[in-house]
């Protein structure tokens, strides 16, 4: 197992950790749409991608009317 010799310095730990940030996703607007949605993904709100629907959306159903 290894062990190190001498103790890290908290400058060289943070310098080892300087590339671990998190970075803010860069959101676009849908051309269908206009909902935000992740660059070069199906939009979430209307499943659509380049003009072409490539996800069907389910019709909405009220949910008291289907337990009446």
């Amino acid at each position: 197992m290894a062990v190190q010799k001498n103790k890290k310095t908290r400058s060289k730990r943070n310098m080892r950790r300087s590339h671990d940030a998190l970075v803010a996703s860069n959101p676009s607007e849908c051309p269908n749409c206009g909902e935000l949605k992740r660059p070069h993904h199906v939009c979430g709100a209307c499943g659509k991608y380049d003009d072409r629907e490539v996800v069907a959306q389910a019709d909405e159903t009220d949910l008291d009317e289907d337990a009446a």
